[in-house]
């Protein structure tokens, strides 16, 4: 059985303690994940560190010449790395083929938005005197990736902060550790210098190694609520910068007017896509009015049809989740919310495929009648379970949302101007759809979690150059025709 390892300083190391990498579609072991200790975090971090200044003194076109190979490669390399992210995450091909797409357009965003890297510059600030603000690189940053996205996500955290002039260290999910470290040998392929781009992998011990190592200067991390919250209180503890994007619970409204066929097809897709593994994913929809009856049947015809299996099975559309705890905390989602009055209008939640009686399966499941005590609204999922509220109007579905704990993103499908312009107004979410189910911006945009769905600082484009890099500002005088001592603390 391989075994996935560190990439430190441009090569491989391994560890003597190791943990299982499981198969979800059959829930075998399929590799062994080194674990990093104390010792493998301080070596990453030095070789990080030992690279930053000639990283960092390089010029931005050099960097991100590399970064652009890079992103080529991974290209290049998209059926391999859909297979390997296929294995380890379960997610169908299709699925891993768009987020390598989407990781390199990350890296490619980093390359064209070099300008973010721009300082100021103000002349006769006083008498004979200019002040300037230049951009520098923090140092050692961090990159603690979920394993939903075991390659788009730590694409996009690293390519801003290694176009920005920084060195990098990377912890993987420990579910999905492969296509990472595959990733950090592509990029050695690209030239990129040993130790500008290290991978650690780990378990939680492995991740507090890393936020309190006193060398490393900004920590991003993905992941779940709690876990968001604990390493941003623990990265400020430590003084680093830190972004944690957590988790959500996302609603889609239906307006009476909206084409009923388009958000139907709208919720499916976003609520179903990943096996609802996705940060983004469509949890509830909101039934404003009269449209309730019709838009529930009309999911219920899709859900059915959705063929669940492993990636590598024909037709599959949607594949397993990604670990037995998943699954169960799935089915007992389902059936609590039924206990609490929920009516299950598609219940697929118990469904193994044929030929995969061990693997971490839950078919789609849509709850009609849902409210807004029930644990099945308030708690995130992380599942293919789609929540039904109905609403009387559409100020009761803006409240709905305005009253959720988190604030990733919300949506609303509608054929009214009005109704489209005051709900982007008024929900409190970071991203917003207009007949758009998973407004999820290319990474040109950023990416902005509000309420308990992100702390710190964002990221993605101009919020990353900012998070990345610290000013310095500068100012000077050249007339030598002023003379004279003046402890006075004079106007300009």
């Amino acid at each position: 059985m391989r075994t996935v390892g560190h990439w430190i300083g441009g090569r491989g190391e391994y560890s003597s303690r190791t943990l299982p990498v499981l198969d979800p579609a059959t829930g075998a072991a399929v590799a062994d994940m080194a674990v990093g200790s104390a010792e493998t975090v301080a070596r990453a971090v030095a070789a990080a560190q030992d690279s930053w200044p000639q990283w960092r003194d390089r010029t931005i076109v050099s960097r991100t010449r590399v970064l652009a190979r890079w992103a080529a490669l991974v290209r290049e390399h998209t059926d391999e790395l859909a297979a390997s992210i296929a294995l380890e995450n379960g997610k169908t091909l299709d699925d891993a083929r768009g987020e390598l797409a989407r990781g390199a357009d990350a890296l490619d965003a980093a390359v064209a938005g070099g300008a973010g890297l721009k300082g100021e510059l103000v002349e006769q600030t006083g008498s004979a005197v200019d002040t300037a603000m230049t951009l520098h690189s923090l140092g050692v940053c961090v990159g603690i990736s979920p394993f939903n996205f075991p390659v788009m996500v730590p694409l996009a955290q690293a390519s801003f902060a290694l176009a920005a002039g920084n060195t990098f260290v990377l912890k993987p999910s420990e579910q999905d550790p492969g296509p990472a470290l595959r990733i950090a040998e592509l990029a050695t392929q690209a030239r990129i210098p040993d130790g500008v781009f290290n991978v650690v992998n780990g378990d939680r011990v492995t991740v507090e190694h890393l936020i309190d190592h006193p060398n490393v200067a900004a920590v991003a991390f993905v992941g779940s609520t709690p876990t968001a919250r604990s390493v941003y209180a623990r990265a400020a503890a430590n003084g680093k910068r830190a972004q944690a994007f957590g988790g959500a619970k996302n609603h889609l409204v239906v307006m009476p007017d909206a084409n009923l066929a388009a958000a139907a097809d709208a919720v499916t897709s976003a609520a179903f896509g990943s096996a609802g593994q996705r940060c983004m994913a469509v949890t509830t929809a909101v039934a404003v009015g009269d449209v309730a009856d019709r838009l529930v049947r009309e999911l219920a015809i899709r859900a059915r049809a959705i063929r669940i299996g492993a990636a590598h099975t024909t037709g599959t559309e949607m594949g397993p989740l990604i670990s037995k705890d998943a699954q169960t905390r799935v089915r007992d989602s389902v059936s609590g919310a039924i206990a609490d009055g929920a009516v299950a209008v598609v219940d697929r939640s118990t469904e193994q495929p044929d030929g995969h009686p061990d693997g971490f399966f839950a078919g789609p499941a849509i709850l009609d009648h849902v409210t807004a005590d029930m644990e099945v609204y308030r708690h995130e999922v992380f599942g293919p379970v789609l929540g039904i509220v109905r609403v009387d109007s559409f100020d009761d579905a803006v409240t709905l949302i305005e009253n959720n704990p988190y604030g990733n993103g919300s949506a609303i499908f509608t054929s009214d101007g009005a109704s489209a312009r005051a709900f982007q107004r008024r929900v409190p979410t970071g991203m917003v759809g207009i007949n758009v189910p998973i407004p999820v911006p290319v990474a040109t945009f950023g990416f902005a979690g509000w309420k308990a769905s992100a702390f710190g600082d964002t990221g993605l484009h101009d919020a990353s150059w900012r998070f990345y890099t610290r000013p310095k500002y500068v100012t000077s005088r050249w007339d030598e025709s002023r003379t004279g001592i003046d402890l006075g603390f004079r106007p300009n």
